[in-house]
């Protein structure tokens, strides 16, 4: 057994690079971490390489990581959808379980830590079955909000993760809570570790004029164009600023499940003198691509732990965004950003009129913004935590009580077939 110190680490992405997530951009910073530690990490991540599933995050096998040792699954079983069948969940989930174990047999880890419940999380605990190995299991998305609400194999799957994993990592009280209402977890299960970013990457065009805006000024939203990401009401605020005789430009910045939607939207109503659609950006252009913006938006219905967010904070720009679950345990409203309900268009083009119009107010969130995510969410501050987590687990045998819930020989025709997610699974 190698010393805590120097762990042999298999890691399970659920989306990695070049796909446009922001578990590809947690998965790079936590790995380049481990391995400035002086772990030895190899990460297995899965991936998509069909159309379907490229137009929405972009996809192709993971490029490397230095020091670090980076496997690909492609997901085949989800890319079923294009023969006109139902994602194969458990297919895919099989062949990350057999890339782990065959790893294991050359180099022997000595613990799993799986990004996002399911599959990848079930994956760590079969994996961590079959090998004897601890495992951690990161909640971060979709996986707490969605998954296990969908059907009744992803129920069983995920109280199977979330009763026996062991540990669960997540990124803050108010997801926890929301998962604990799903599934009945208690929160003492949870041990909450925020996101971090790269400060040193991310940082304002000039302090010293943090807040001022251009003549006229630029909003950015970056990140997915999903609905679920409050993009339509973002277009519905901006077309009532527009009525109300504002001048400014709203640069959208990704892709996403609606993006096509969205260009409709501002192409029938007239917007394409203020609304630019970017496309994707690559997460090497994503620091000038804040430090372009002057303000930042961000109407999302519900997170995991925000990445953007963060890196808004990083790059001085002052914030609207939502109280929602996953942005209220990082922004106050007032304090750092200016929150309003999701859903809600109307209150939030009013919190983005009276940003553009109160330079103090900007400068005063913006300034508080910056200090607090330099002191509270760095990546080595964040890294350290996740190794505590690790040091804690490492030499102890993995819960295996967990097969009465979900039988890990599960096969996609015995599978729930009532799952949105085996129709849409690029929504997984």
């Amino acid at each position: 057994m190698n010393s805590v110190n120097g762990l042999r680490i298999c890691f399970i992405s659920r989306r990695f690079f070049p796909a446009i997530s922001g578990m590809s951009v947690y998965a790079l910073n936590l790995v380049r971490e481990l391995v400035a530690c002086g772990h030895d990490v190899t990460m297995v991540s899965q991936y998509r390489s069909d159309p379907a599933g490229m137009a929405v995050y972009g996809g192709g096998p993971p490029p490397g990581i230095p020091g670090a040792h980076v496997l690909g699954c492609e997901s085949v079983g989800e890319q079923r959808i294009n023969q006109g069948q139902p994602a194969s969940f458990e297919h895919d989930l099989e062949v990350m379980v057999e890339t782990v174990v065959r790893e294991h047999r050359r180099r022997p880890f000595d613990i799993i830590h799986a990004q996002y419940g399911y599959p990848c999380g079930l994956a760590a605990l079969q994996a961590a079955r079959l090998l004897g190995l601890p495992n951690v299991v990161s909640i971060q998305g979709g996986d707490g909000h969605w998954v296990g609400t969908c059907c009744g194999t992803h129920k069983q799957a995920m109280l199977a993760v979330l009763g026996h994993a062991g540990a669960l990592l997540i990124g803050s009280r108010s997801f926890a809570q929301e998962v604990s209402e799903h599934h009945g977890t208690p929160l003492e299960r949870f041990t909450i570790v925020p996101g971090a970013t790269d400060t040193q990457r991310f940082h304002p065009r000039s302090e010293s004029t943090q807040g001022e805006l251009r003549d006229v000024p630029v909003w950015l939203y970056h990140g997915r164009v999903d609905a679920r990401k409050g993009v339509m009401e973002l277009l519905d605020a901006v077309q009532r600023l527009v009525a109300d005789g504002r001048k400014f430009k709203l640069r959208v910045s990704g892709i996403g499940p609606d993006v096509e939607a969205l260009r409709s939207r501002v192409a029938t109503e007239g917007l394409q003198g203020v609304v630019e659609l970017t496309g994707a950006s690559t997460y090497a252009e994503a620091p000038d691509l804040y430090r372009g913006g002057d303000l930042f938006v961000s109407p999302t219905y519900s997170e995991g732990f925000s990445n953007t967010l963060l890196e808004a904070m990083a790059s001085g720009l002052p914030i609207v965004s939502t109280r929602a679950v996953g942005v209220v345990d990082c922004l106050e409203d007032g304090r750092d950003a200016l929150l309003v309900p999701p859903k809600d268009s109307a209150a939030l083009a009013e919190a983005m009129g009276r940003l553009m119009d109160d330079a103090p107010l900007r400068k005063r969130l913006a300034a508080t913004a910056l200090r607090e995510v330099r002191e509270l969410y760095s990546w080595r501050a964040v890294g350290r935590r996740i190794q505590g987590v690790y040091r804690n687990l490492t030499g102890t045998r993995p819960d295996t009580r967990w097969t009465h819930l979900y039988d890990p020989a599960m096969t996609e025709e015995r599978a729930d077939h009532t799952c949105r997610f085996r129709a849409e699974p690029h929504l997984l």
